[in-house]
């Protein structure tokens, strides 16, 4: 389909089953409208999430009911100290009796992996999930096994000041299309939560209204939603002005250890898309870019010993190059 060739009518078609999933995903999940189209955006864009935030906040919570929504195979993987790159991805069991080797493969073939506290496993399990983000294969001995389609890893870590954590490789981190940062509820969300989850009984659980090759459709509209040369534009400016601040204006230099690469100009598009598509809109606009912006940008902006010392944090220093870009 062309780029244009996609009308606002068909988007709101095909992007219906948004409004249903969020209505589904309420009957538990109380707010986090942020988190909830966040994790929406990455399956539509084929990204994966990580989500940041201090534990009790429903960031598992969230992920699995929104797993529960959609016909689609699920794997809780809780990251530990002791975990084993086998654990994840498998590994060839030998049998004696013929003496042959057999695969057994791990919970990473799945369509989507909660990769829960990822930051408490060391780094030899890192880089095993790290070439199923990237190559969305894994390999066992001397086999390659290609993973499920749609294959997407949402990871939760607690804030690296916590007890017991290991900071995630930038080369991980990066590979995160999205990176979240889930804050406490409202009082009114509070009261609500308090409402509803006060009770030993189990909490309500939610239907599945999505397949997999809904979400695979979807995507091709998500591909066709046209974005205009200027908008291309302005996001390039805005991830240029993360590495050369001053030609813009912006007096940030001394705050920035590495700006974001051109990865993060892709997912700033395919993510500014999705963002225009669960609006129900067949165009992006400047707006998209601006909501989604500092999640995708957050995590590839390396923030100096300076910013550090003046605790200036890599999201204000998003929110300045926001401020200080041209707006088309």
């Amino acid at each position: 389909m062309e780029q244009g060739a996609v009308t606002n009518e068909e988007i709101k078609e095909s992007s219906a089953f948004v409004y249903r999933l969020r209505e589904e995903v309420g009957k538990v999940i109380v707010g986090q409208r942020y988190v909830i189209d966040r994790l929406l955006i990455g399956l539509l864009s084929n990204g994966h999430v990580l989500l940041e935030g201090v534990p009790g906040l429903a960031k598992t919570t969230s992920v699995k009911t929104l797993a529960d929504t959609i016909h689609a195979t699920f794997r809780r993987i809780q990251f530990t100290p002791d975990l084993l790159p086998a654990d994840l991805i498998g590994t060839l069991i030998y049998n004696p009796r013929d003496g042959e080797f057999t695969t057994k493969k791990g919970p990473v073939f799945a369509n989507i992996i909660l990769a829960d506290e990822i930051n408490r496993a060391p780094a030899k399990v890192q880089s095993a999930l790290l070439e199923a983000m990237q190559e969305r294969q894994v390999t066992i001995g001397d086999e390659t096994f290609d993973l499920p389609s749609p294959f997407l890893v949402l990871a939760t870590q607690n804030p690296i000041e916590q007890e017991g954590t290991y900071p995630l490789p930038e080369a991980q981190v990066d590979r995160f299309m999205l990176k979240l940062s889930v804050d406490y509820p409202t009082r009114e969300e509070e009261r609500l939560i308090l409402d509803r989850m006060a009770s030993t009984q189990a909490a309500p659980s939610v239907s599945a209204i999505v397949s997999p090759e809904d979400i695979l459709a979807a995507r091709k509209h998500v591909d066709s939603v046209y974005i205009d040369d200027k908008v291309k534009d302005y996001i390039i400016d805005l991830v240029i002005a993360t590495r050369d601040p001053k030609a813009f204006g912006l007096d940030l230099a001394p705050l920035i250890q590495y700006g974001g690469s051109p990865r993060a100009t892709l997912f700033l598009t395919l993510a500014a898309k999705a963002q225009a598509f669960i609006d129900g809109r067949a165009y992006v606009t400047p707006q998209d870019v601006k909501t989604i912006g500092a999640d995708v940008l957050r995590h590839r902006v390396t923030v100096s010993y300076e910013a550090e010392a003046e605790e200036v944090t890599s999201d204000e220093i998003v929110r300045r190059i926001f401020d200080g870009v041209p707006v088309p």
